[in-house]
C-alpha cells in the first residue's frame, strides 16, 4: 500500500524557518507528481509547491513569494519543503499528495494524500 507520511512541522516564532518532510512508500517515485498543501482553519486548502521526479521539475503556488524552497531526494523518495521568513499568515496543516505521471504528462486527480503535519508561526 502507498503512505504518504509528513513530518517537520511544529511551533516556531515570525522569522523564523522549517523544513518539512514528506517521505512516501509504495510507490515508485520516478512515475509521480508530488506536491505541498496548506489549510488554515477556516480558509480553503491552498497549492504550496510541488516537484515532478521524471525530471525534476519544480512548481511554486504564487503565495510563497520565494519564501519556500522545493526539494527531493528520490533515493529516500522524500520530498521536502524548506520554509523561511515564516508568518503568522503561514500557519495550517501541511499536507503532501502524489499524483501518477505518464509519458506525456500528469494525471489531474491526486492519488494518495498524506495525513499532515501542523504548522503553527507566533507573532
Amino acid at each position: 500500500q502507498v503512505h504518504l507520511v509528513e513530518s517537520g512541522g511544529g511551533l516556531v516564532q515570525a522569522g523564523g524557518s522549517l523544513r518539512l518532510s514528506c517521505e512516501a512508500s509504495g510507490l515508485t517515485a520516478s512515475n509521480y507528481r508530488m506536491d505541498w498543501f496548506r489549510q488554515a482553519s477556516g480558509k480553503e486548502r491552498e497549492f504550496v509547491g510541488g516537484i515532478r521526479w521524471s525530471d525534476g521539475k519544480i512548481y511554486y503556488g504564487d503565495s510563497v513569494k520565494g519564501r519556500f524552497t522545493i526539494s527531493g531526494d528520490n533515493a529516500k523518495n522524500t520530498v521536502y519543503l524548506q520554509m523561511a521568513s515564516l508568518q503568522p499568515e503561514d500557519t495550517a496543516v501541511y499536507y503532501c499528495a502524489a499524483r501518477r505521471c505518464l509519458a506525456l504528462g500528469c494525471l489531474r486527480e491526486y492519488a494518495y494524500w498524506g495525513q499532515g503535519t501542523q504548522v503553527t508561526v507566533s507573532s
